[in-house]
């Protein structure tokens, strides 16, 4: 259980550093923002996963916060340039 409270924590700090560094993202909600912090890290966990192996038995790559604000700018992009 306190993992999926850390991991919501983390990904509102990874969301608001991606939604200060993306001009135009200042309407989310908290949740939501943790939300795109939290998918952010996913998509940063792949991207590391194109440059090094994962421990073996992993899904995917542990991003780090600067991959997961990487992963969580590209998803603003998207969310930003196909929702209009």
């Amino acid at each position: 259980m306190f993992h999926l409270i850390w991991m919501f924590v983390v990904g509102i700090v990874v969301g608001a550093i991606a939604r200060f560094l993306m001009p135009g993202a200042e309407h989310m909600g908290l949740l939501m923002t943790g939300l795109v912090g939290i998918a952010g890290s996913f998509i940063g966990g792949f991207i590391a996963r194109l440059f090094s192996k994962p421990a073996d038995g992993a899904l995917v790559h542990p991003a780090g916060i600067v991959l997961s604000v990487v992963g969580a700018l590209i998803l603003l992009y998207v969310i930003q340039h196909f929702a209009h």
